[in-house]
C-alpha cells in the first residue's frame, strides 16, 4: 500500500482476497453506544471485525480521567489478536463516513508500533455508494497472539504537561466544533469552554460534505498556516475525549506533516480538576 494513511474504495475492494488485509468497522455514536454495533449487524464490509469505542478502543475511566482513556497496551494487543490481526497485517479502519472514529484505531495502531494501517476514505457510505458488496454474516476469525509492545510515549501528552508545553511554544489545537470550543454550548461534558491558549480547528474542516478527505495540498496549506512556522511535532491535538483529535493527526499525516502528538485525556479530563483554568470565546 502507499505511504498515505488513507485508502480508497477501489484499492480496498481490489485487496479483498488478501488474507493479510484486515478490515475493522468502527462505527459508533456517542449518544447511542449500541448504535454502531447494530449498524454493523445490519450490514458491513465483507470480513470486517467490529470495534466498539468504549470497550475496545478505550477503557473504563478513573475519577480523574477523561471519557475515553487509552486501554492498557496488553489489553489492546489481546483485542488485536482476538480480531485475528498479526503484527505484519495491514489494518483498514472505517466508520460511517468522515473517519472521526476510525482515526482513533489508526492512531492507536501507530501508538503500539503497528505501521501498516490506514483509514477508508469516505467510510461505509463511500463503500455502499460505489456499489460494493455488504454482508451480515459474522467473519470467521482465527485468533492469534499479538505481541504486547511498549507504546510510543512520544506520541502522547499528559494533562500535567500541557501548561509547560504551551509555555515552551507547543501549539494546542482543539478539534471540537466551534460552539463547544467557544463555550456557547456543551452537550456532552459538564463544563463548557476550552483550555486557555488552545486554538480551534474542528475535525469536520478536514473533510468535504460527503465525508471524503480534502486534497492533501489544501490541507497542507491550511495546517502550515495553523502551525505558523512550528515543526509539526510541536502540535498537540485535543478534543472532548481524545477521539476526534486523532482525526486532526490523520489529516496532518495525509498532508505530509507527521509528528503531532495527542492529548489523550483532552477536555473531559482537563475539567476533572476545578482548579484548572477555563477560557471561553474565540481564540485570540
Amino acid at each position: 500500500m502507499s505511504a498515505s494513511p488513507l485508502v480508497d474504495v477501489a484499492t480496498l475492494a481490489g485487496s479483498s482476497a488478501r488474507s493479510d488485509w484486515i478490515v475493522v468497522d468502527c462505527r459508533f455514536t456517542l449518544t447511542q453506544p449500541g448504535a454502531g454495533r447494530a449498524a454493523y449487524d445490519k450490514g458491513h464490509i465483507p470480513g470486517a471485525r467490529y470495534a466498539h469505542l468504549d470497550d475496545d478502543l478505550s477503557r473504563k475511566p478513573g475519577p480523574a480521567e477523561g471519557r475515553h482513556p487509552l486501554p492498557e497496551p496488553a489489553a489492546f494487543a489481546a483485542t488485536l489478536g482476538g480480531w485475528g490481526i498479526g503484527p505484519d497485517d495491514t489494518v483498514i479502519a472505517y466508520d460511517e463516513g468522515s473517519g472521526a472514529i476510525a482515526a482513533r484505531l489508526w492512531w492507536m495502531l501507530r501508538w503500539v508500533g503497528h505501521e501498516r494501517c490506514a483509514v477508508l476514505d469516505g467510510g461505509f457510505a463511500a463503500w455502499v455508494e460505489a456499489g460494493q458488496d455488504v454482508e451480515q454474516a459474522m467473519p470467521e476469525i482465527v485468533a492469534r497472539r499479538y505481541p504486547a509492545r511498549e507504546p510510543r510515549s512520544d506520541l502522547v501528552v499528559a494533562t500535567r504537561d500541557i501548561a509547560a508545553r504551551q509555555t515552551t511554544g507547543a501549539l494546542l489545537v482543539d478539534a471540537r466544533a466551534a460552539p463547544r470550543y467557544r463555550g456557547e454550548q456543551e452537550t456532552i461534558d459538564p463544563v463548557a469552554g476550552h483550555v486557555p491558549q488552545a486554538r480551534n480547528r474542528p475535525f469536520s474542516t478536514n473533510v468535504t460534505t460527503a465525508g471524503r478527505f480534502r486534497p492533501p495540498a489544501e490541507l497542507r496549506q491550511e495546517l502550515l498556516e495553523l502551525l505558523a512556522g512550528r515543526d509539526p511535532s510541536r502540535l498537540i491535538a485535543m478534543c472532548g475525549s481524545g477521539v476526534t483529535a486523532c482525526h486532526l493527526l490523520l489529516a496532518m499525516e495525509a498532508a505530509g506533516l507527521p509528528g503531532g502528538q495527542l492529548y489523550a485525556g483532552s477536555w473531559s479530563e482537563w475539567i476533572r480538576d476545578p482548579a484548572r483554568p477555563i477560557a471561553k470565546g474565540a481564540a485570540p
